[in-house]
């Protein structure tokens, strides 16, 4: 009996890897093997575990069930209510991708799947120029509403996912002692993510990419960091007129750029939360009930843009779960940061992987935390499902043998 709970531990831990390493590829096998390892895990009978962030967890989850009961709409918010299901990989990874060695070959792993992620991109990109330039058309306007996704399905979720696997390899080589070897091939791995990033042109991406990266050019050698607005600009230079003007429209937006919309839908989400505080309108609803609170003053026909939602994580999760859920959202993030930053404080000086993995989580945490002002990232499967395994194998790293105590 015990050898054969042995084994199904280890198909367990298997298939908890390969969960977590295919959330690159897609939800859909993702979310299959997470199934899968539950199955394992539960015949397996290893006492399951969580990282110390359950109170937050719990009280999130509990307010967002809450905000759906009383929305009015239960279906509406069912989507959801099917999201708790994304958050057992947090619990998965956590009981079984134990060590920092796993989690170095997963964030190795997701380098090798992002960077083939990369250049299919970068193929389609070249066949998407061709045809533009083909059918003679403006090259930028053209682009733009129609940008590359490598494996994903969206640009907008192959732009996040990259960024995470380019944060965690980046970490990874100038914190870890392995990345020592190979360094030639890590380099290669994180340009080409770079290059996936670039060409997806996804405004708030590149802005968080550089903070994050900033902070562990910061942690390694801050003197370092001095370089890297210097490098921005030459590439800004350098950068053929596409990514330029995509860059310039930051500040200065054309007709073709989405940053006219946004204005229309902060002011629509501050009338939601002024009008639902506690319990917010329920989510999904905000779509749904988005004419009604609609600032009177804005004409009509709205400008071009996507309603589904509010393009903010912050403004998103008060106007449809309430303010009490974003502050015990804050806490959970603001948690996770405070005990990944006491760790490496608790480490020698020095390369160490356990200092790479939880670099690594606080440069991903901040740079989440800095792109969802543009965007409901956190509210994204696949960006969930990373940021949840990189959460539980930087917690798994902060005690030498995985055990963390709780604070």
């Amino acid at each position: 009996m015990r050898n054969y709970r042995s084994r199904l531990l280890l198909w367990a831990q298997w298939l908890a890897f390969a969960s977590s390493a295919a959330i690159v590829i897609g939800i859909a096998p993702s979310q299959i093997l997470l199934g899968l390892a539950l199955v394992a895990l539960f015949a397996s009978r290893e006492r399951l575990r969580l990282p110390p962030i359950k109170l937050p967890l719990g009280l999130f989850l509990l307010g967002t069930l809450v905000a759906v009961a009383l929305s009015g709409n239960a279906m509406a918010g069912f989507p959801q209510v099917k999201k708790i299901y994304v958050f057992s990989q947090l619990l998965v990874a956590y009981t079984l991708l134990r060590g920092t060695r796993i989690g170095n070959w997963l964030v190795l792993t997701w380098a090798g799947l992002g960077a083939a992620s990369a250049l299919f991109g970068v193929y389609q990109f070249s066949v998407k120029a061709y045809n533009i330039y083909q059918a003679n058309e403006d090259f930028y306007p053209a682009y733009v509403t129609a940008r590359i996704t490598g494996f994903m399905g969206h640009w907008y979720i192959f732009s996040v996912e990259e960024m995470l696997v380019l944060l965690m390899l980046s970490s990874f080589l100038l914190f870890s002692a392995a990345a020592r070897r190979y360094v030639w091939l890590w380099l290669v791995l994180g340009a080409t993510l770079g290059l996936g990033i670039l060409l997806a042109e996804t405004r708030a991406v590149w802005i968080a990419t550089a903070i994050g990266v900033t902070y562990l050019v910061l942690c390694w050698r801050p003197w370092v960091a001095l370089a890297i607005p210097v490098c921005i600009a030459i590439g800004l230079f350098v950068a053929p007129s596409t990514l330029r003007e995509r860059a310039v429209s930051i500040v200065q937006p054309g007709s073709d750029d989405s940053n006219g919309f946004r204005a229309i839908l902060l002011r629509t989400g501050i009338r939601m939360v002024e009008a639902h505080p506690w319990f917010g309108v329920g989510p999904g609803m905000q779509r749904e009930r988005f004419m009604e609170y609609l600032p009177p003053d804005v004409p009509l026909p709205l400008p071009s843009g996507s309603y589904m939602h509010l393009h903010n994580v912050y403004l998103e999760y008060a106007a449809e779960r309430g303010v009490p859920v974003l502050l015990i959202f804050l806490w959970l993030i603001f948690k996770i940061l405070w005990d990944f930053a006491r760790g490496v404080r608790g480490l020698p000086a020095g390369r160490d992987d356990r200092k790479s993995l939880m670099h690594g989580g606080i440069a991903v945490t901040i740079a989440l935390l800095v792109e969802g002002m543009a965007d409901v990232n956190f509210g994204n499967s696949e960006a969930l499902t990373m940021y949840l395994v990189i959460v539980a194998i930087g917690y798994n790293a902060i005690s030498r043998d995985g055990t963390v105590v709780s604070s």
